[in-house]
């Protein structure tokens, strides 16, 4: 079903899991995908003993990509208009990461009918790795098209 104003409110909050468990795999496979080979992202002695980490970390844009395919998940494909976030804490290999996308506002600008998203991104010890927001279109009300 696509989002539209009969089923979003302003004040729904929608929860998803983006990951039970970060694997040093999926870091290192995002590393070769962008070519980010820092190796505060794929050298644990590195990571440890020069840079002071507890261990590897994921690379900021991994969690935004994972964050952004949640929203259009949401959203619906070709409806982002607006997505920005801001990095709060490392997510570590053995995290699990859920996202909250909360409905702060629906309007209108320029002939389209948009939803606002606060974001926010948070690890197993509820403690927030990434916020952000993100502006899409939605459908109006069938009714008022006067078509399905």
């Amino acid at each position: 079903m696509a989002l539209n104003e009969e089923n979003v409110i302003i004040g729904d909050i929608i929860n998803i899991c983006l990951e039970e468990n970060l694997t040093r795999t999926r870091i290192v496979q995002y590393a070769g995908a962008s070519g980010d080979y820092n190796p505060l992202h794929t050298d644990e002695i590195f990571a440890t003993q020069v840079a002071g980490q507890k261990s590897v970390f994921a690379h900021g844009l991994l969690l935004m990509g994972m964050c952004g395919k949640a929203v259009t998940d949401y959203v619906g494909d070709g409806r982002l208009r607006k997505f920005g976030v801001r990095f709060t804490k490392q997510a570590f290999p053995g995290d699990a990461l859920y996202a909250r996308l909360e409905v702060k506002d629906i309007h209108e600008e320029n002939g389209e009918k948009l939803i606002e998203l606060d974001i926010a991104v948070t690890n197993q010890n509820e403690e927030t790795v990434l916020t952000g927001y993100a502006t899409a279109v939605i459908n109006e009300r069938l009714s008022k098209k006067g078509v399905s």
